[in-house]
Parts: structure tokens; C-alpha cells; sequence
């Protein structure tokens, strides 16, 4: 078992574990928006830097960020597929979403910069289209968290195994497939409503503007005999743009009431 994959079967069932109470506490975009910020992508980068050099990870750091415009793809499809279909049929369109932009991405080759200004017009953009989260049910299951972490870790070695035959810019492209995304989002949904899923979904997509700055700084400043400068600029960067964000994009009404019944005006 490599480092890397240890490193994603412990991640990945641990985040899933400490979105899904901030989500409970806090609500669905708070725990979307929690799960964007890079505290899997970074650790991962981190072990590729010291298996394979500074220069390779640089270069899978760029591919990183294109993939952000997949998973927008991914959350924009089923955010709206919701509306008429299940989980089931909402996740199959979302997926099939994401691969076609993975096939188209796959063959774009851009500069960092340009790289970094596409994803940043599409998380403009997708929240320009994103549809209104609406009401979450109430009653939501609270016996499904170890369901939610199992299924975290079989997708994650079902993707790896799957990368490793793919080449390595494909491969880059399946470092990023939305684990947590589809975790979290199917269970959401499953258990809470559509209106928990799509709240959480617009909450990443306000995280991930973060997450593609701390893609974009590392690509750019890491080099050899620079490692730790570069990380500690890409994160601190990365966090200072993640709270920005959530506090200018934070919705109108707190999320963690959503699913309440509304409080009645009559007197009584």
C-alpha cells in the first residue's frame, strides 16, 4: 500500500467524519464549504513533493486546479438533475457529467495563469446558476455516519485502483474525483432532502475558491530547497480567501435552520 493511498483511506473517512458533525451543527453549506479547503489535496501534494520531486508535484498541482472545473460540472449537474430525479439517477447524470469534462479538460493544456482565471470565471459563474437549496427535511437520519465513512474509503480505493492504469495526466484528473462530493452529497440528500444536498454543493463551490489558490500558489512557487515556504504560503493564502469567501458569499439565511418549520405569526 503506497503512502499516498494510506493517506487517502485515513483522510477521507476522517473528513467525512468531522464535515458531517459541522454539518449537523452548522448546516449543509457549512459543511460543504469545510470540505472544499485543501486538508486532503494538501497532505497528498505534500507526500508527491517528497516521493517525486518538487517539479512533479508543481506540474500535478496544475492539473488540480483544471480538475476544479470538473467538479463544478459535477455539482451544477446534480444540483439540477435533483430536481426530477432520486439520488440514484441524479448521481449517475453527475458523474457522467464529470467524465465528459474530464475528456474534454484532459486535452487542454494552458498556462498557470490562464488555468487559474477559467476556474475562477467558473466558480463566478456556477453560482450564478446554481439552483435555490430550498427547505431540508426534517428528520434527518443520524445513523448513517459509518456508512458515510466506509463508502469514503471504497471509493477512494475503487479510484486509485482505477488511476493507476490510466496514465499519469489522466490519472491526475482521477486524484480529484469527487469522493467527498458524492459521500457527502448522496447521503445529504438520501437522508435530509434535496435541499441539503444542493445547500451543501453551493457550499463547496464557495470553498473552492481557496482550494484554487492554494493550487495556483503551489504550482507557482514550488521548487526544489523550497517546500516548506511553498506549502506555508499556498495554505495560509488558501485560508485567508476561504473565510473571505464564506463571508461574502455566506447565504442570506442561516442554514442550520433550514428544514424548521416556520415560526407562525398568529397570536395565540
Amino acid at each position: 500500500m503506497t503512502p499516498i493511498l494510506l493517506l487517502k483511506l485515513l483522510l477521507v473517512p476522517l473528513l467525512i467524519w468531522l464535515v458531517t458533525l459541522a454539518g449537523r451543527r452548522w448546516g449543509p453549506a457549512v459543511a460543504g464549504w469545510l470540505s472544499a479547503f485543501p486538508i486532503v489535496a494538501g497532505p497528498i501534494l505534500l507526500t508527491l513533493t517528497l516521493e517525486q520531486g518538487a517539479a512533479f508535484a508543481a506540474h500535478a498541482a496544475e492539473g488540480t486546479l483544471l480538475a476544479v472545473v470538473a467538479i463544478l460540472v459535477f455539482s451544477l449537474a446534480y444540483a439540477w438533475a435533483s430536481a426530477r430525479f432520486g439520488v440514484a439517477g441524479a448521481m449517475v447524470l453527475a458523474l457522467l457529467a464529470w467524465a465528459g469534462s474530464v475528456a474534454v479538460l484532459r486535452e487542454a493544456t494552458l498556462p498557470l495563469g490562464l488555468a487559474f482565471l477559467l476556474v475562477w470565471c467558473a466558480l463566478l459563474l456556477s453560482l450564478k446558476v446554481f439552483p435555490r437549496p430550498g427547505p431540508g427535511a426534517a428528520g434527518a437520519r443520524r445513523n448513517d455516519l459509518p456508512w458515510r465513512m466506509l463508502a469514503g474509503a471504497a471509493l477512494v480505493l475503487a479510484v486509485t485502483g482505477a488511476a493507476a492504469h490510466l496514465g499519469a495526466r489522466l490519472s491526475g484528473f482521477f486524484a480529484m474525483f469527487p469522493v467527498m462530493s458524492t459521500v457527502l452529497v448522496g447521503f445529504a440528500h438520501a437522508g435530509s432532502g434535496r435541499g441539503s444536498a444542493v445547500a451543501l454543493l453551493r457550499g463547496m463551490v464557495a470553498g473552492y475558491f481557496g482550494f484554487s489558490v492554494f493550487c495556483g500558489l503551489l504550482a507557482l512557487q514550488l521548487r526544489p530547497g523550497a517546500v516548506a515556504p511553498a506549502f506555508a504560503l499556498a495554505l495560509g493564502c488558501a485560508f485567508v480567501v476561504h473565510m473571505v469567501a464564506r463571508r461574502m458569499l455566506a447565504p442570506p439565511v442561516p442554514l442550520s435552520n433550514a428544514g424548521s418549520a416556520p415560526v407562525s405569526n398568529r397570536p395565540s
